[in-house]
């Protein structure tokens, strides 16, 4: 191993722990954030409304703001600093931001008159009235989607001027907002509210629904001053014919297609699940929540600070070090996640337990909601090792692969639904099923592809590691099925003696695992005990 190939990945792994804690913060406190709700409305009728009403703005922002905008904008933005300078790249800035305005305000009005068009594609199992409370709630929360693509603009910018923490700690001030606003308008608008028990109906819902538009207006505003200090300052500009403004454009085509066949098998999803009848939306919803928890601390963080490297390797031709760094990013993907994975396999209901079973949140609830999160996991190293290759298919100019593959993704989705759903009556747990085996599946057409682009990938070295890994996740499994079977017999146990069990089983299983793949010669591990060496003999000297 070279010298710059060492310094490159320390300096890609400290970046990566400064994204990861951001996120983790943002996910903890988006847990947070549907604990409250569902102990306050549980896996109910309007909770079910709730949900797919947020779906329809979500959809969109996955769709349009924080996947083809942000991705498209980021590569046009820093190739305009380091070709015309940071003037020019503010003046583009200035064209986009305007042009967003424009568009998301049209799209903001068009999703308010045809809410009802919306939910009776997403919902179409839902009964009249449940359905009417659905449409009233998105109406309320399509401006969401507004707020949601300027904020990630100014995170676009933010971080091509290398600058992270920020733009990833903005989506916790969603929660926040979410949260705080949220309970104070439930209690403030429902009539029927009691501080001791609480016991909210519509008009608490269309609380949480003001309260989103508070958490995305908090997401963008947050981000304001360090737009400041590096310079930004907003102009209204209509001239769209800039060349950075068609390229921007160009490049959000194959993206905002592969992001909408995303969309899309969500939307499957949501059909299906609203002939489930009452409490599998919700059920879905809490389990993939937790399931994006370690996708978001590790795959979005390890694609995060990937991209820059690989893209730089793609422009310059040195295809040894773009191979090297996507390899290395995604045994580093597999060295997190599978962890993950296995404990949320064995440790799904206690886990759910803990953070849900409180207030309207049934053990009923709990299991059903375990049951989903066991299935989602088995999809989490799919899901992750894909947010680090598909973005470098960008940097090697094959940005229609993933959109290929993505379209491909939408037929598996819907078969395998249909197939474990109707045919198996797995119900909800095949939807969770099915989600997780076209994640792995569409991981293992890129990784084809990838490797005809790039002539190798490392991939012997690659299934050396997962092998070790695997056998270090045997002993975890071991752990935290022993330490269920003693610990988490007494389902009457104190909420604070479930915690320390749980705590005290994730720590013995995380030592035995990553104790056992340090002694395996796991050379990803390695790499960051001795990044926290050399950081501790600074801090002594």
């Amino acid at each position: 191993m070279t010298e710059p190939a060492i310094s490159t990945r320390r300096i890609s792994t400290r970046a990566t722990g400064v994204v990861g804690i951001a996120v983790l913060c943002s996910r903890v406190l988006g847990l947070l954030r549907e604990v409250i709700f569902a102990a306050l409305f549980g896996a109910s009728r309007n909770m079910d409304a709730f949900l797919t009403a947020f779906r329809a703005p979500n959809m969109l922002r996955d769709l349009f703001a924080e996947g083809a905008l942000s991705t498209a904008f980021i590569t046009t933005f820093s190739r305009r600093i380091a070709t015309d300078g940071d003037e020019s790249a503010w003046h583009l800035a200035s064209k986009v931001a305007t042009l967003t305005v424009v568009f998301m305000s049209a799209l903001t009005v068009l999703g308010i008159i045809g809410a009802p068009f919306l939910i009776e594609i997403l919902a179409p199992g839902f009964p009249p009235e449940k359905a009417a409370l659905t449409i009233r709630l998105t109406q309320v929360m399509f401006p969401f989607i507004l707020l949601v693509s300027l904020a990630a603009l100014a995170m676009g910018m933010l971080n091509a001027k290398n600058i992270f923490g920020m733009p990833a700690m903005a989506s916790s001030f969603f929660n926040l907002g979410s949260i705080i606003g949220g309970v104070a308008l439930c209690y403030w608008l429902d009539p029927q509210a009691d501080w001791r028990h609480p016991r909210f109906g519509e008009r608490g819902l269309m609380g949480l629904a003001i309260a989103t538009l508070i958490g995305g207006l908090l997401q963008l505003m947050v981000q304001f001053p360090s737009l400041g200090r590096v310079g930004f300052r907003f102009r209204p500009d209509f001239n769209w014919r800039d060349p950075g403004v068609r390229t921007i454009l160009a490049l959000m085509g194959p993206a905002t297609i592969a992001a909408s066949a995303v969309q899309v098998n969500v939307l499957i999803n949501s059909v299906f699940a609203s002939k489930l009848g009452d409490g599998p939306i919700t059920w879905l919803n809490i389990a993939f929540r937790l399931m994006q928890l370690p996708l978001g601390i590790f795959g979005v963080a390890v694609a995060t600070v990937t991209l820059p490297l690989v893209s730089r390797s793609a422009a310059l031709g040195n295809k040894a070090e773009f191979r090297g760094a996507l390899a290395h990013a995604m045994r580093l993907v597999m060295l997190l996640t599978i962890p993950s994975a296995i404990g949320l396999i064995i440790l799904a209901e206690p886990i759910i337990a803990l953070i849900y079973q409180h207030g309207r949140f049934t053990a009923e609830a709990t299991l059903h909601t375990a049951e989903a999160l066991r299935f989602y996991a088995i999809g989490l190293v799919g899901y992750s090792a894909v947010k680090v290759l598909a973005p470098a298919f960008y940097a090697l100019d094959k940005r229609n692969l993933p959109m290929l593959v993505s379209l491909l993704s939408i037929a598996v989705n819907f078969c395998l639904n249909w197939f474990f759903t109707l045919n198996l009556g797995l119900g909800h747990r095949g939807l969770a099923l099915s989600t997780s085996l076209v994640a792995l599946t569409n991981f293992l057409i890129l990784y084809a592809m990838m490797r005809r682009y790039t002539g190798r990938l490392e991939t012997a070295l690659m299934i050396r590691t997962l092998i070790k890994l695997l056998f270090a996740g045997v002993l975890l499994a071991a752990v935290c099925l022993l330490t269920q079977h003693y610990f988490f017999v007494d389902v009457s146990a104190a909420t604070w003696r479930k915690a320390i069990a749980l705590l005290v089983t994730i720590a013995i299983g995380g030592a035995a695992f990553f104790g056992t793949a340090y002694l395996l010669h796991v050379a990803e591990l390695r790499d960051v005990v001795e990044l926290v060496r050399a950081r501790f003999s600074r801090l002594r000297t």
